[in-house]
C-alpha cells in the first residue's frame, strides 16, 4: 500500500505503532454509501421496538468485548486503563438511556381532534448519517450519535478520528455480532477530501462532526451545498466560578478533577477559574496541593492517574500558551513543561497551575488549551465573574460553586453556554441535550431532543369526510 493510502496510529506512551490503517479510496465512496442507503431503506420499515432490541444486543456484545475495547483506547490515545474501562461502562449507560427514550421520542405526535380530519406529525429517518467522531472520548462521543441514529431508522457511516480508528471498528463489530443488517453500521478510515465526497452524496441526510473549529467550518460548508443539517461540537474554554460562599473543599476537589481528568483533553473540562477575592488565596493553595497528587506514567499501570498527551504537537502548543502567560505576569505554581516519566517514556505535559492570570493571556484564558494547564484569576464580585466567563469565543459548559441557589439561577441566566452547572462540572447527563453556542458549534445530541436532527418531521393532514 502506498503511504498516502494509509495512516499509522502510534502509542503516545511507548511510541510503538499500534495499527496501520487503509484509507477509503475515492472510487469506493459510491459503493459504501449506496450499500448503507439500501440498509437504511429496509431498516426504516422496522418497528421501534425491534430497533431497541437490536441496540440492546449491541450493548451486550460491546460489553463482552469491553476489556479489549478499553485496552485499545489506552494504546491509541493514552487514557489510563481504569478511565478507559469507565468509558466503556458510561457508553453502555448512554446507549440504554437513549433506548429508553426512543419509543416516546419517535412516536407519531397527534394534533387535537377536528371532526372529519386526522392530523399528526411523524418522525421519519433522514437516511444515512455520517458520524465523524473524535479521539479524546472516542467511545462516548460516538455513542451520542450512533445509537440514536440507528434507533431512529437510519444507517450510519462512522468515520472515527485517525488517532482512534480502532474504536470505529469496535462499534461496527458489536453491531455485526448483534445481528444488525449488513451495512447498517459501517466503519471507515477516510481523508478530509474523501469525507467531503461522502457528504456530497444525496443519500447522506445528516452529518455529525466533533473536532476543531477549522474542521467544523469545512464540514459545514460541504453540508450547506446540499441544504442538509450538520451537527457540530467544536470545543470549549469552560469557566468555573468559585463564589465567596462556596464549600471550598468540595470546590477544589471538583474543579481540579474537572480540569485535569483525561490529561485535560476534554471539550467540557474546566480551562479557566475565577475565584472571589475573599477566598482566592486559600483556593489556590488547596488546588496546588491537589494537583501535585497526580502520577504520570504508563497508562496500563493501575497506579497512573494521568496519561500522556494523545497528539504529538500538544506539548508544544501548551508551552507556547504558558510562555505568553508568564511574559504577561502569570505565576507558574507547578508543572508547565513537556516531560517523560521515570522510565523516560511518554509525551507528557507536567500538570500546571498559573496564578495571577488575566485575559491579556489570550492562549491561557480565552482560547482552547486542551491539556493539563489551567489559570486562576481573582474577581471582586459576581458581575466581574459573569463578564469574564462570557469573554470567550466558546460556549459549551460553565459552572459555579455556591451554596446559594438563587445566585446560581441568576448567574446561569446570564452566561452564554450550552449547559450551566452548580457545584459540579465536566459531566454529561444523557437526559439533557448536549449542545453549545458560539464557536462551540450548533445542533445537539442526547436526551429526547437528540432525535430531532436524526429525523425529519412529516405532517399528515387527512380529510376523512367529504
Amino acid at each position: 500500500m502506498a503511504a498516502m493510502d494509509t495512516h499509522r496510529i502510534d502509542n503516545p506512551y511507548s511510541g510503538e505503532i499500534v495499527a496501520e490503517r487503509r484509507l477509503l479510496a475515492p472510487s469506493e465512496v459510491e459503493g459504501v454509501v449506496t450499500r448503507a442507503f439500501r440498509a437504511h431503506k429496509a431498516w426504516a420499515k422496522t418497528a421501534v421496538a425491534d430497533r431497541v432490541a437490536l441496540c440492546e444486543r449491541f450493548c451486550e456484545e460491546f460489553e463482552k468485548d469491553g476489556e479489549r475495547i478499553a485496552r485499545e483506547v489506552t494504546l491509541q490515545m493514552g487514557k489510563p486503563l481504569a478511565q478507559a474501562r469507565g468509558e466503556v461502562k458510561t457508553t453502555l449507560h448512554r446507549a440504554r438511556t437513549m433506548m429508553s427514550l426512543a419509543p416516546d421520542a419517535l412516536r407519531d405526535d397527534p394534533l387535537p381532534p377536528v371532526p372529519g380530519f386526522i392530523r399528526f406529525v411523524r418522525q421519519e429517518p433522514v437516511g444515512v448519517v455520517l458520524d465523524i467522531s473524535a479521539w479524546n472520548y472516542p467511545l462516548l462521543i460516538t455513542v451520542n450519535v450512533l445509537v440514536p441514529a440507528v434507533l431512529a431508522g437510519n444507517a450510519v457511516i462512522l468515520k472515527h478520528a485517525n488517532r482512534t480508528a480502532l474504536c470505529g471498528d469496535a462499534f461496527a463489530r458489536a453491531f455485526e455480532r448483534a445481528g444488525a443488517p449488513e451495512n447498517l453500521v459501517t466503519a471507515i478510515d477516510a481523508s478530509h477530501d474523501t469525507c467531503a465526497q461522502i457528504i456530497a452524496r444525496p443519500e447522506i441526510g445528516y452529518v455529525s462532526f466533533t473536532g476543531s473549529v477549522r474542521g467544523g467550518h469545512e464540514v459545514y460548508r460541504e453540508g450547506a451545498k446540499r441544504f442538509i443539517d450538520v451537527g457540530l461540537e467544536l470545543g470549549g474554554k469552560d469557566p468555573a466560578y468559585v463564589a465567596p460562599d462556596a464549600d471550598l473543599g468540595h470546590a477544589v476537589a471538583n474543579i481540579v478533577d474537572g480540569a485535569f481528568y483525561n490529561a485535560g483533553q476534554s471539550c467540557c473540562g474546566i480551562e479557566r477559574i475565577y475565584v472571589h477575592a475573599s477566598i482566592h488565596d486559600r483556593f489556590v493553595q488547596a488546588a496546588l496541593a491537589e494537583i501535585r497528587k497526580y502520577r504520570l506514567g504508563d497508562p496500563l499501570d493501575g497506579t497512573t492517574t494521568m496519561g500522556p498527551m494523545a497528539q504529538a504537537d500538544a506539548p508544544r502548543k501548551l508551552t507556547t500558551q504558558l510562555e505568553e502567560a508568564r511574559a504577561k505576569g502569570g505565576r507558574v505554581l507547578c508543572g508547565g513543561k513537556p516531560v517523560h516519566d521515570a522510565a523516560g517514556r511518554g509525551r507528557f505535559f507536567d500538570p500546571c497551575l498559573v496564578a495571577d492570570a488575566n485575559h491579556s493571556m489570550h492562549g491561557l484564558m480565552v482560547e482552547e488549551s486542551f491539556g493539563p494547564i489551567v489559570g486562576v484569576q481573582k474577581v471582586a464580585d459576581d458581575d466581574e465573574a459573569v463578564r469574564l466567563m462570557n469573554d470567550s469565543p466558546y460556549g459549551l459548559t460553565a459552572a459555579i460553586w455556591t451554596r446559594d441557589q438563587e445566585r446560581a439561577f441568576r448567574i446561569g441566566a446570564q452566561i452564554e453556554t450550552g449547559t450551566f452547572f452548580m457545584n459540579r462540572c465536566d459531566y454529561l447527563d444523557p437526559l439533557l441535550p448536549w449542545t453549545g453556542v458560539k464557536d462551540t458549534g450548533k445542533g445537539m445530541s442526547l436526551s429526547k431532543y437528540g432525535f430531532l436532527p436524526l429525523t425529519r418531521r412529516k405532517s399528515f393532514h387527512l380529510r376523512t369526510q367529504t
